[in-house]
């Protein structure tokens, strides 16, 4: 009988277990579904994720002279991690040069070929002039013997005479021919020598600066700090593996970290809100308990397409007010920009406003329905001009047969 006793009491405290853990949480439900109107300051934000940048940088750029070998992109074989502190002139990446020492032997070979030239053009200049000079020095001793014929035909008849004359006359003139022909083969011999020593310096200049360009292929940091991989237009870091133009030869940065920026993107529907000048509050994904002031310096006159979506966003920087030095590059950070503040009014969540046809309405504790006026809302809330005041609670979820509650409109109010 007691036995009995006691398992009826204890499925009686089961039962009554079982009513309050189904109903009491209904009423702390009920209560959790109220909220206060507020009062005060009311803000209008627009909310944008983004990532850290220096507002100031010092590039490290590779070879800019390689346009007249032939080139016009290099590849980076190597680099230093992304985020490496480095010191002034150390080591930050090598290009690959491959195509360069192509051009480098190709270069020997013709300057080869141009020493061989010179060489030969001297020679075979030496030998033209030696058997001019040759010919000079016999047509002087023919002119002599010539004089020496006349001197002897004195004594012989006038026709020996003219004849002897003559003969020396024509020795003369081959002898004025020859030097004037010396003359010429010499000025043809300093010009073909120029033309070959210029060919050959020309050559020998186009080869040192090769040498020299083919040393900046080791590219090395201009001033200390923190080497960042330059980014794509797609958004992609330029590592090992990457390709620079000879136009844009950055092959990394080194940011100032004392002035940081956050680079976002805003869509076209909230662009028209965000103005240069605006405080906004910037948080970081790396440490969500730290949040930085900052200002809105650089909004983008022309939108652009988003990668994969057919979403227009246009591009805006955001300047950090604070200087940490935990802050680094591309780190994400979450960007509350201010577009407008009010001050004194009330508002409600979003949740709490209800729509009947063309009236708006809230629902109190008092279980009345209060017909309002909306104002400008930001992401979560919304302004009351009208219809409530802000002593009182509303639901944000609506409670059973809501639509039979009295409703005060606001020509009552």
């Amino acid at each position: 009988m007691k036995k009995n006793i006691f398992y009826l009491s204890l499925l009686g405290a089961i039962i009554v277990g079982l009513i309050l853990y189904f109903t009491l949480p209904e009423e702390s439900e009920q209560r959790q579904m109220l909220v206060p109107v507020n009062y005060g300051e009311f803000k209008i934000t627009v909310t944008t994720t983004g990532e850290l940048e220096a507002e100031n940088s010092q590039a490290i750029h590779g070879p800019s002279d390689v346009r007249k070998f032939g080139i016009y992109r290099m590849e980076i074989n190597d680099m230093v991690p992304d985020g490496t502190v480095v010191d002034s002139g150390e080591w930050v990446a090598t290009l690959d040069k491959s195509e360069l020492t192509t051009k480098k032997q190709d270069l020997e070979s013709e300057l080869d070929k141009l020493e061989s030239q010179y060489t030969q053009t001297r020679l075979d200049t030496s030998m033209k002039l030696r058997q001019a000079r040759e010919e000079l020095i016999n047509l002087e001793y023919n002119v002599k013997e010539q004089e020496i014929r006349v001197e002897q035909s004195k004594f012989e008849p006038p026709a020996t005479q003219r004849k002897r004359n003559n003969d020396l006359k024509q020795a003369k003139r081959k002898l004025q021919q020859a030097h004037e022909s010396y003359e010429l083969k010499l000025e043809k011999a300093r010009a073909d020598m120029q033309e070959a020593a210029a060919a050959l310096e020309k050559k020998k200049r186009r080869y040192k600066e090769l040498k020299q360009t083919m040393k900046q292929f080791r590219v090395t940091a201009p001033e200390s700090g923190m080497v960042v991989y330059k980014r794509t237009r797609d958004g992609k870091k330029k590592g090992a593996g990457s390709q620079i133009s000879t136009w844009r030869n950055v092959v990394a940065e080194l940011p100032d970290l004392s002035e940081m920026i956050s680079k976002t993107y805003v869509n076209e529907v909230d662009i028209s809100k965000v103005e240069e000048g605006q405080k906004a509050f910037i948080g970081i994904d790396a440490f969500p308990q730290k949040e930085y002031p900052g200002k809105v310096i650089n909004v983008a006159n022309i939108g652009q397409q988003m990668k994969n979506s057919n979403a227009k966003v246009f591009e805006v920087e955001i300047e950090l007010e604070e200087e940490d030095e935990v802050l680094r590059p591309a780190m994400t950070t979450k960007n509350e920009i201010i577009t407008e503040v009010y001050d004194s009014v009330r508002y409600v969540p979003l949740e709490a406003v209800f729509h009947d046809e063309d009236i708006s309405y809230v629902i109190a504790e008092s279980n009345r329905r209060y017909e309002v006026k909306l104002g400008k809302s930001n992401e979560n809330e919304i302004i009351i001009e009208r219809g409530i005041s802000s002593d009182k609670k509303v639901y944000i979820k609506p409670p059973d047969d809501y639509e039979s509650l009295e409703m005060v409109r606001l020509k009552n109010e």
